[in-house]
């Protein structure tokens, strides 16, 4: 579907998010999301990249300021263009998406305003609903793709 620009929309930018797939021997960290968009939903750990951060200054302070958890082995995984609907209006997120190990530890709850906890899950057998973005940073590795359509964005 072509889509046509909207002068408008200058006005209104995406935001860069980030996510932040941990993984320790084959299971992935998830936490089911409250407060933001994507309440309900659980996710990976994640959020803004700020300004002047690296990648993986950004995605070890997002692991850390939410798991407590220390990572390793940081590897770009996927990026997505994704809108989520929210009572406040939509909001459009460019998502640089990583997946990282955790060696040891355990993840704690840090922001329970954000998360109602964590917890590790096989990933033949997840929980749901899955936010978009971290269903689409574990269907990456399987599927060898690392950029979601070009044509499209992804609507939650």
């Amino acid at each position: 579907m072509e889509q046509k620009f909207d002068r408008g929309m200058i006005e209104r930018r995406p935001q860069v998010g980030m996510g932040v797939l941990v993984m320790r021997r084959g299971r992935v960290l998830l936490g089911r999301r409250r407060g933001s968009h994507g309440a309900g939903y659980y996710a990976a750990p994640g959020g803004h990249i700020e300004f002047g951060e690296s990648f993986e200054l950004a995605a070890r302070r997002e692991v850390q300021e939410e798991t407590g958890l220390e990572i390793a082995d940081l590897r770009l995984l996927s990026i997505g263009n994704y809108i989520f609907n929210r009572e406040d209006g939509e909001r459009h997120y460019i998502d640089v998406d990583f997946v990282c190990e955790a060696p040891s530890g355990e993840p704690r709850l840090m922001e329970p305003e954000k998360c109602q906890g964590w917890d590790w899950y096989e990933l033949d057998d997840l929980p749901q609903p899955l936010f978009i973005v971290t269903r689409r940073m574990i269907e990456s590795p399987r599927s060898g793709i690392t950029l979601n359509n070009l044509s499209e964005v992804e609507r939650q």
